[in-house]
């Protein structure tokens, strides 16, 4: 049946599915039963989805005048209860090191045989979310499923395939704030997160159950224990729906919300029957720091290579979630280190290297069961560390004893300088990103860091902050100056203007390094800060596609 044949014989539930853009592989994707199964999920979670958002927004509104972050009083029992999380499948036991990156087919390929214990494939922040790489994404799972993946390079005739032992596949979903704009329930976008949950349980859940290999998920971008009730909901559905056992799908949960950090416990007891972890998502929780506080200046944080994950808020998040993770006897996840390998620079890639050891280092020692990298090459060097320091499986029943976490811990400022240096980068990593994210590449590699949407959140909130609260920003002659939107300005134009001699004109145009800018600027600059640079981003892709 073709996809237009699905569309016309789709049954009622179905009716009102409207489609805008047919890509390669829709056919195979978006296919009779699948639309049905999405409508379902749509109609019958979405309207809870979008007053969780609702909610979201309110909270903000308090933070915003005032109000801090806290562990919630009504909770307090579960926080204070005697439960564990269900058991965790034995291919799930020993994570030691993870690897992430997009839905690409070739990436995939390459990430599944790195010699990492997981693969996180990432429909959110690692990938452009174009229509085109969201189909040929769910084409490669349904591939992978079946033991079907395999990719020759149409230009070098390189081929390249799974080998005898691959690392487990985890798949992220895109977050609850994100809309899939090209499939219209009801005259309405659908949810992202449940078009790409849905798409693929439905494709390929009973098939990895019945090989022992998933369903497997990470869960994004979440701000409260409700939310993770949501997921819950949705998971005892789809499971009962297509006939696999309730409690088949297990979820590791990222703490990259700072309300988030507050609701751990919360969060694990919602989904306990689904819940395999927790993981720092470092990027994105510094990012959600700056945006929870931003209107209170005693939060704003200096130039992001001194908001390490050793002090401060980031330290104190670290070990809760560790000791909230083992007392429920659920894995507590390391994040991700940025550094990829230097190319024609032996001294600069032996100081990445060091430098992801060192984290690595910090995090076992801590107590984490595992960690994530973002290339091949450092996938040795992770599991080097964790080998020798974890020679179990996992830490989940280590004796650590911790100190009491309070509120004031988690939100403990890093202190430091604001830099022009700083200032600089975030504008140019901020606008080479959401040009290359325009250009259908979510994770990209620039100043010998793997950059994806949550670093450019940071470099545009962080510019934000230091707008709003006049920063004292250290400039490159050593003297302070209050930073100011004319200077802003004048930065901006500076590194546009280095980033066009870099790659030449034509380069710049086709590469829409000028559109970048102007919602780099839209999302940096304004009165209020938007809550995520890829909505309006989001809008640009579907306009160029």
């Amino acid at each position: 049946m073709t996809f237009v044949e699905a569309l016309e014989r789709a049954p009622r539930e179905a009716d009102h599915i409207e489609i805008g853009k047919q890509v390669e592989g829709v056919d195979r994707v978006l296919t009779e039963g699948a639309l049905d199964f999405l409508v379902r999920l749509e109609r019958r979670f979405g309207t809870r989805r979008m007053e969780l958002l609702a909610a979201r927004r309110a909270r903000q509104v308090r933070f915003d005048a005032g109000e801090l972050p806290d562990f919630l009083p009504e909770t307090k029992s579960i926080r204070d209860g005697v439960w564990e999380v269900d058991p965790i499948p034995a291919v799930l036991q020993d994570r030691r090191a993870e690897i992430t990156g997009p839905v690409d087919r070739k990436m995939m390929i390459n990430a599944l045989n790195s010699g990492a214990r997981m693969f996180m494939a990432d429909f959110e922040d690692a990938s452009s979310p174009t229509f085109a790489n969201m189909i040929d994404g769910q084409v490669n799972m349904q591939d992978y499923a079946r033991g079907n993946l395999d990719y020759t390079d149409p230009k070098s005739g390189k081929s390249y395939a799974l080998g005898e032992e691959t690392a487990v596949m985890i798949v992220r979903p895109r977050g609850w704030h994100m809309q899939e704009a090209h499939l219209l329930v009801d005259g309405q976008p659908m949810s992202a997160s449940l078009f790409d949950f849905g798409l693929h349980i439905f494709h390929n859940g009973a098939k990895l159950h019945a090989a022992g290999l998933g369903p497997f998920y990470y869960l994004p971008k979440m701000e409260s224990h409700l939310e993770a009730r949501l997921w819950d909901d949705v998971f005892e559905f789809a499971q009962e729906t297509l006939g696999i056992p309730v409690g088949s799908i297990k979820a590791t949960v990222l703490i990259e919300t700072l309300p988030a950090a507050f609701e751990m416990d919360e969060i694990l007891y919602e989904l306990r029957r689904h819940i395999a972890g927790l993981n720092c998502g470092r990027w994105d929780y510094i990012f959600s720091y700056i945006k929870t506080l931003r209107k209170n200046p005693a939060y704003v944080l200096p130039d992001r290579a001194q908001v390490g994950m050793d002090r401060a808020f980031l330290n104190a998040y670290s070990l809760l979630l560790i000791k909230t993770c083992h007392n429920r006897r659920a894995h507590a996840m390391g994040g991700m280190a940025a550094q990829i390998p230097v190319k024609n620079d032996e001294a600069a890639n032996a100081a990445a290297f060091d430098k992801v050891r060192a984290d690595k280092l910090r995090e076992v020692r801590a107590g984490h069961d595992g960690t994530w990298v973002a290339h091949p090459a450092l996938v040795p060097v992770a599991m080097d560390v964790f080998n020798e320091h974890m020679p179990a499986c996992n830490q989940v029943r280590s004796q650590r004893t911790f100190p009491p976490i309070r509120r004031d811990d988690l939100l403990r400022p890093h202190t430091g300088q604001v830099t022009e240096a700083g200032v600089r980068t975030n504008i140019s990593v901020g606008i080479e990103y959401t040009a290359a994210w325009l250009n259908g590449r979510g994770a990209v590699p620039i100043h010998n860091l793997m950059e994806d949407a949550a670093t450019a959140e940071i470099s545009r909130s962080q510019i934000w902050q230091w707008l709003h609260h006049t920063a004292q920003v250290v400039a490159q002659n050593g003297e302070a100056r209050s930073f100011s939107r004319e200077w802003f300005t004048e930065i901006l134009g500076e590194e546009l203007a280095k980033i066009r001699e870099a790659i030449g004109e034509e380069a710049y145009e086709q590469g829409r390094y000028g559109l970048a800018a102007d919602i780099f600027t839209e999302t940096a600059t304004g009165e209020d800060l938007p809550d995520f640079l890829t909505t309006p981003a989001y809008e640009a892709l579907r306009k160029l596609a």
